[in-house]
C-alpha cells in the first residue's frame, strides 16, 4: 500500500502521455509557402547591360577592385550599430522562443515552510498554539492535445528566422551605403581636383588677359570677364570640400567610429572605382532565395499563420496534470521526517472557458487578419524586389549611353577650348569664346565625373536590389 501514490501517478502521466502521443495533429492551418509569380528573365538584360550569371554575390563589393572599399566594409560589418541592434533582436527571439517551448515542457517545484497559528479563545478548542512544518514537492503539465503549443513553438521558431532575416537585410544595407559613401566621397574628390585644376587654367587666363591688355591689345572688359569666371569656378570649392567632410564622416558613424577617425585615411584623394564590365545578375526566381526582405516576410507569414493555431486552441479544452507529494507535521520538526507525516495528492484537471462573449472567436479572426496582412506584405515585397532590379537594370544601360556621350563632349571641350585660346592670342575670336570654351569644359568634364559616379551608384544599386551582402549558400533557412 505504501507504493500506491507513486503507482497511481505513474498511471495518470502514461495515460497522459499516450492521450498527447495520439493527438498527432495541431489545431489551425498548416503553413504551405506561397508560390509567387515571377518572370523568366529581366525586361531590360537583353538591351544594353552586358550580363553574366551571379552564382555568389556575398562579396559583389571585391568587383570593384578598391582595397580602401574592401577594407571599409571589413570594419563596418565588425562594428556597425544597427548590425549589433540586430543581433540583440535575434538573441530576445531565440529566448522568447526558449520561454515559448518550456511551456510545453513538465513543471516541478520545491517548497519548505513554517507557521505558527493561534486560535481565538471563542473558537470550540479554546485558545491554542500550533507549529505547522511543510516540506514537498509539486509537479505540474499541460497536455498539449490540440496542439497550441505546437504552434506557438511553431511560430516562435519562425519569429527566429525572421530576425535573422532582418538583420541580413541590415548587412545589405549597410555593404551597399557604406559603398555609396565611398563612391560619393571620391566623385567629389575629383570634382575639387578637375575644379581646382580648372582655377589654375583660369588664373593663367587672367595673366594672359591682363598681359595683353597692358600691352594694348585687349580691353579691360576682358579681364573682368576672366576675373569673374574665376572667382565663380573658386566658390565652387567649399561646397565641394563640405560634401567631402560630410561623406567622412557618415562613414566613420557606419563604422561605429568618431567623426573625424577616418578623415587621415580618407583625404588622399583617389579615383572613383570603375565598374566591372559584365553585370552578374542572377535570375527572378532567386531573389526570393537571396533577398532578405523577401525571407523575412516569407518567415513573418509563416510565424502569422502558426499564430491562427494557437488562437484557435483556445476554443478547446485544455488538460493538465498536478500531483503534490511532502511532509508535514504539526508535532514538531523532529517528526517530519516520520512515516506519518507523508500527504500527496495527483490527478487530471480540465479547463474550458464555456461561455467569453465571443473573447476566442474574436481571437481566431483576428489571426486570420494578421495572416493574411502578412501575406500581402510577402506578396508585395516580392513585387517591390522585382521593380528595384527592373529600375536599376534601366537606370545603369541609360547612365552608360550618358557617358559614352559625355566623353564625346569632353574630348570636343578640350579642343575648342584649345582653340580658342589660340585664336584669341592671334586677335581672330574676342574674349567671350575663350570664356565660354573654359566653362564648357568645365561643366562637361564635371559632368563626365557625375556620371562615372551615378554608374557606379547604379551598380550597387542593382546589387542591393539583387540581395547581394551576404551568402545564401550557407543559411541554415532555404527557401
Amino acid at each position: 500500500m505504501k507504493s500506491r501514490p507513486l503507482y497511481t501517478l505513474l498511471r495518470i502521466l502514461g495515460a497522459a502521455l499516450a492521450l498527447t502521443v495520439s493527438a498527432c495533429s495541431a489545431v489551425g492551418p498548416s503553413y504551405q509557402r506561397p508560390e509567387a509569380e515571377s518572370p523568366a528573365r529581366w525586361g531590360q538584360v537583353a538591351q544594353q547591360v552586358s550580363v553574366r550569371d551571379a552564382a555568389n554575390l556575398s562579396v559583389w563589393w571585391t568587383l570593384f577592385n578598391d582595397p580602401v572599399l574592401d577594407s571599409l566594409i571589413t570594419r563596418a560589418v565588425a562594428s556597425n550599430q544597427d548590425l549589433l541592434l540586430a543581433e540583440t533582436r535575434i538573441r530576445e527571439a531565440r529566448a522568447g522562443a526558449g520561454m515559448t517551448a518550456s511551456a510545453a515542457s513538465p513543471r516541478l517545484g520545491a517548497s519548505a515552510g513554517y507557521t505558527h497559528n493561534r486560535t481565538g479563545e471563542n473558537t470550540s478548542s479554546g485558545e491554542v498554539d500550533q507549529d505547522l512544518f511543510q516540506t514537498g514537492f509539486d509537479a505540474g503539465w499541460e497536455l498539449d492535445i490540440f496542439g497550441g503549443l505546437r504552434r506557438a513553438t511553431e511560430a516562435a521558431d519562425a519569429s527566429i528566422e525572421a530576425s535573422v532575416e532582418d538583420k541580413r537585410d541590415v548587412l545589405v544595407s549597410l555593404v551597399a551605403e557604406v559603398a555609396r559613401n565611398y563612391i560619393d566621397l571620391r566623385g567629389v574628390q575629383q570634382r575639387i581636383a578637375i575644379t581646382t585644376e580648372n582655377i589654375s587654367i583660369q588664373e593663367k587666363t587672367v595673366d594672359m588677359v591682363r598681359q595683353l591688355f597692358q600691352a594694348g591689345f585687349g580691353s579691360e572688359l576682358a579681364v573682368a570677364q576672366a576675373k569673374n569666371q574665376l572667382a565663380m569656378t573658386m566658390s565652387q570649392v567649399p561646397g565641394l570640400q563640405s560634401a567631402e567632410s560630410r561623406d567622412m564622416h557618415q562613414l566613420a558613424l557606419l563604422l561605429g567610429r568618431t567623426p573625424e577617425a577616418l578623415v587621415a585615411e580618407l583625404t588622399p584623394a583617389k579615383l572613383i572605382p570603375a565598374i566591372p564590365p559584365q553585370v552578374p545578375v542572377n535570375l527572378p526566381s532567386d531573389l526570393l532565395r537571396q533577398r532578405p526582405d523577401i525571407r523575412r516576410a516569407e518567415r513573418q507569414l509563416a510565424a502569422a499563420t502558426a499564430e491562427v493555431g494557437v488562437a484557435t486552441a483556445d476554443l478547446f479544452p485544455r488538460f493538465s496534470l498536478a500531483a503534490l507529494l511532502g511532509l508535514e507535521t504539526t508535532t514538531g520538526l523532529s517528526t517530519l521526517v516520520t512515516s506519518g507525516s507523508r500527504f500527496w495528492s495527483a490527478g487530471p484537471k480540465v479547463q474550458w472557458s464555456l461561455f467569453d462573449g465571443g473573447r476566442a472567436r474574436a481571437g481566431v479572426e483576428a489571426a486570420d487578419s494578421r495572416r493574411d496582412r502578412a501575406r500581402i506584405v510577402y506578396e508585395k515585397a516580392v513585387l517591390t524586389a522585382l521593380a528595384e532590379v527592373e529600375n536599376a537594370l534601366v537606370a545603369l544601360s541609360r547612365e552608360q549611353e550618358a557617358h559614352r556621350l559625355l566623353q564625346t563632349a569632353v574630348a570636343a571641350g578640350q579642343r575648342a577650348e584649345s582653340l580658342s585660346q589660340s585664336q584669341y592670342r592671334l586677335g581672330l575670336v574676342d574674349f567671350l569664346n575663350v570664356l565660354q570654351s573654359e566653362l564648357a569644359l568645365l561643366q562637361s568634364r564635371d559632368q563626365l565625373v557625375q556620371s562615372e559616379e551615378r554608374l557606379s551608384l547604379d551598380m550597387i544599386g542593382l546589387f542591393k536590389a539583387l540581395g547581394g551582402g551576404w551568402d545564401a549558400a550557407s543559411s541554415g533557412h532555404t527557401l
